[in-house]
């Protein structure tokens, strides 16, 4: 079994166990050693999905009291996500179409913007291509990419994609990456909009067919 399916699969156990157990919204849950013992998985693994929860709105950790049942019931953007995301193949391949669709709509308003298009952060991405000793973060550079498309409703929408779609920009761009994000920084100078996304779709969907195969 995957990583990703894994930890989807302890997710999915977690609400299962509140439900079950009638935790209602404000009851504390069980602890990570407890869920621990009762889902036989590590603490780290616990910890990990109790974050994702966490971050989906659906739980709250308070300090020095512990981690408790949220009342998201009016929060209609996690009541969908938290529930779609968790279904089926058909459904996973649905939120990484939807997380990418996010993504090139963010190279799209880049573009689109000249002041944003011309600004020095461009520079400084090449610096930290050719330079970083340790590597650019893949995720690094797409989450500067939503934030400076400007909508924060699309940048809270994509991190949750991103995280339930297993992280596809885990890691540091590669040398054989690197010619890719430049052409994409190129063509948003340029406001090029349709090469720039077109050089974005081919570096993502590269990265997603290069997983598949390590997880085959």
């Amino acid at each position: 079994m995957n990583q990703s399916k894994r930890y989807l699969d302890i997710v999915r156990d977690l609400r299962d166990m509140i439900r079950q157990d009638n935790i209602r919204p404000g009851d504390r849950i069980p602890s990570e050693r407890e869920l621990a013992e009762t889902l036989q998985v590590g603490r780290s693994t616990i910890r990990e999905a109790l974050r994702s929860l966490e971050l989906l709105g659906l739980i709250e950790t308070r300090r020095g009291e512990g981690t408790f049942l949220a009342d998201h019931r009016n929060n209609m953007l996690v009541e969908v996500l938290s529930t779609f995301i968790l279904q089926d193949n058909q459904s996973q391949k649905d939120v990484r179409e939807t997380r990418q669709m996010h993504e090139l709509a963010a190279i799209q308003a880049i573009c689109a913007d000249r002041t944003i298009s011309q600004m020095g952060i461009w520079d400084g991405f090449r610096m930290r291509l050719s330079e970083e000793e340790n590597g650019f973060q893949r995720e690094d550079f797409v989450r500067e990419l939503m934030v400076l498309s400007g909508n924060r409703l699309s940048l809270k929408i994509w991190v949750l994609l991103h995280k339930y779609s297993g992280n596809p920009y885990n890691g540091t761009v590669s040398k054989a990456e690197k010619e890719r994000l430049l052409n994409i920084l190129a063509a948003i100078e340029q406001q090029e909009t349709d090469k720039a996304a077109q050089e974005f779709k081919t570096w993502s969907d590269g990265l997603l067919k290069e997983r598949l195969r390590n997880d085959s």
